[in-house]
């Protein structure tokens, strides 16, 4: 059997981003759970917790004046505001270390994020994680069961206008199966592909 931690390139940057509800969290703690060697970058919001999410772990949880602060010292490496609710935000040093470490790191957030990674790290690797279909990506997100109707149709629109950004990212992985798509990102790091 391969090592796939010896196959991983050092000091790359992936981006993952995608629509709402596609399963960009679910492929990231798959990455998490089965890759180890991947540092993840842990966002900061402004948004309230949802059931089940750790402060540290999932998101850093932050109110609205510190991350003004963020942005005013330059501490972010991106940040948006996301379904014309809460702010979300990378934060620029724990990147930049886990880089200058020699780790792959990998970044799960939004289209507009990721617009922003590439013009501030044009060397970042942009994979756009689609739906099998927009029909299953509404399925997914009222399944969920997280979203009252408003915030859902929030999302579905913005779901609308990010499939349309797809041509801008570098690979897509379609997700039908977490674990397969997991797999097929984890590949990335080590096949050599990059904009270097």
């Amino acid at each position: 059997m391969v090592d796939q931690a010896a196959l991983v390139v050092p000091s790359r940057l992936i981006v993952l981003a995608g629509p709402t509800a596609v399963g960009k969290g679910t492929v990231a703690a798959c990455v998490r759970e089965y890759h180890p060697e991947i540092w993840i970058s842990v966002s900061v919001t402004t948004r309230k917790p949802r059931p089940g999410e750790v402060d540290g772990y999932h998101y850093h949880f932050i109110d609205d004046d510190a991350f003004d602060e963020l942005i005013a010292s330059d501490g972010l490496l991106e940040w948006a505001v996301v379904h014309k609710a809460a702010r979300y935000g990378t934060p620029r040093s724990a990147v930049e270390k886990a880089l200058a470490a020699g780790k792959s790191a990998l970044l799960e957030i939004d289209l507009q994020g990721a617009r922003q990674v590439r013009r501030r790290m044009p060397g970042a690797f942009l994979c756009f994680l689609a739906p099998p279909s927009f029909e299953e990506l509404v399925r997914r997100l009222i399944g969920r069961g997280t979203e009252d109707s408003a915030e859902r149709e929030r999302r579905l629109e913005t779901a609308r206008e990010e499939m349309r950004a797809e041509s801008e990212f570098d690979v897509t992985i379609v997700n039908t199966d977490v674990r397969i798509a997991c797999e097929e990102l984890v590949d990335l790091f080590s096949s050599g592909s990059s904009r270097l």
